[in-house]
């Protein structure tokens, strides 16, 4: 996500700031001085911090959003239906990793004075998935838990990833480790969800 213009430059800069540091750990000044501004003009542009941060969330949402409607306007209530929904919000993970950077600061109390935005933005995209999936999988399923479940996993390999054999971490960025990752999902999705399993 990037622009040239004033105020869309300071967006990226603070989205950055902010999946890197956090809300609580970004000073404005910070961002003012990545986006080589002053105080002032940032606060000209988008307001202060909290102002910013809101955009922030609000964009990255409108495009998490957009991204997930996309998937699911081709979504089949079956096994391969719902492994293409895994691999569409793991690819939007891959390709925007800022996004489940910021959430995860949230997870961790980050921003904790702007509680709102998960009743606003998070649960009416669980809500749409639920209800699309739902006639994919059995009743006795607890399918909030199940597309927790692969929230979780998918921003702690995000953010984490794995260890290697000299015990560094490897993730997203590793191509054969996101392919493992990726199989491994698709496995523990199917196991949760009681689905029938579909060829590689």
């Amino acid at each position: 996500m990037t622009s040239d213009s004033g105020p869309g430059r300071v967006l990226d800069v603070a989205t950055r700031l902010f999946a890197e540091l956090g809300y609580d750990g970004t000073p404005t000044r910070m961002i003012a001085e990545a986006a080589g501004l002053n105080i002032a003009t940032v606060a000209y542009h988008v307001g202060g911090k909290r102002d910013l941060y809101l955009a922030v969330m609000e964009r990255a949402h409108r495009t998490e959003r957009a991204a997930l409607e996309s998937v699911l306007a081709e979504f089949t209530p079956d096994a391969a239906g719902v492994r293409r929904l895994v691999d569409g919000y793991l690819d939007f993970c891959v390709e925007h990793p800022e996004v489940p950077a910021l959430w995860m600061h949230r997870w961790l109390s980050d921003a904790a004075d702007v509680a709102h935005l998960e009743s606003l933005y998070v649960r009416p995209m669980l809500n749409m998935v639920i209800e699309v999936v739902r006639p994919a999988v059995s009743e006795e399923v607890d399918l909030e838990y199940a597309l927790m479940t692969v929230i979780w996993c998918t921003h702690g390999f995000g953010r984490g990833g794995v260890l290697d054999a000299d015990g560094r971490r490897v993730g997203m960025g590793d191509p054969r480790q996101l392919t493992r990752f990726r199989a491994h999902l698709h496995r523990l999705v199917g196991h949760m969800l009681g689905l029938p399993e579909v060829a590689e």
